[in-house]
């Protein structure tokens, strides 16, 4: 098969929802935020999804970005990031996803072991695979985003605020929203890294303290 289509079978596979990911068990704060009323509808639910989109690429993209570009920067690449995400719910939920996503990827792809970084976060780790994978940085940038759009859609209909044919709706509606937010953030460099959505961090920082739960973070 020629590069390009092998590329295009890879990128199927990797964005399939069978792909065991680690990314199904977070909402990025949207339970906490539902459970305090602040996402009870379809059109919160845009607002709030619109809001982490623009925090994943000011705040995580930057991380992707520069591992993908430059892999033997792992290890300092994820101490940054660890240093960054002081949220101890959104750190946790990155070691977890990106640990998770590393190990998935070298038991299903042939090819050479990566070494996991001291924290294993998710944005950097991700970068270096897509690296190691061959895919070029602008693919696996939108499959960056894909996975987080996808992931919040995917918890919004697990927790009722609407129904699966809505909720494929909405993101069909919100991909090109993920789009220019990828082509305004492609280029941060870590050192511009910054949360947009302080209010987001501050729901999920509460999802340890939720009486009941479905999601880790």
């Amino acid at each position: 098969m020629t590069s390009d289509i092998q590329d295009t079978w890879l990128l199927w596979q990797l964005s399939d929802s069978a792909f065991p990911t680690g990314g199904f068990a977070h909402s990025a704060g949207l339970e906490a935020a539902w459970q305090q009323g602040e996402a009870r509808n379809g059109s919160e639910l845009v607002a709030f999804v619109e809001a982490s989109l623009r925090q994943l690429g000011h705040a995580s993209l930057p991380f992707f970005t520069a591992a993908h570009d430059q892999p033997e920067k792992l290890d300092l690449l994820d101490h940054h990031c660890d240093a960054f995400l002081t949220s101890h719910v959104a750190n946790r939920a990155s070691r977890l996803q990106g640990r998770a996503f590393l190990s998935s990827v070298e038991r299903i792809f042939p090819g050479g072991k990566i070494k996991l970084a001291a924290c294993g976060h998710f944005a950097p780790i991700f970068g270096v695979v897509m690296r190691s994978l061959g895919l070029r940085r602008l693919q696996a940038g939108r499959l960056f985003f894909f996975f987080h759009l996808r992931g919040l859609m995917a918890a919004a209909i697990r927790l009722g605020i609407v129904g699966p044919m809505e909720g494929q709706s909405l993101q069909h509606r919100l991909g090109p929203v993920a789009e220019k937010i990828l082509a305004q953030c492609e280029s941060l460099p870590v050192s511009e890294a910054a949360q947009t959505a302080p209010v987001l961090e501050i729901w999920q920082g509460t999802q340890d303290r939720l009486y009941s739960r479905l999601f880790q973070s």
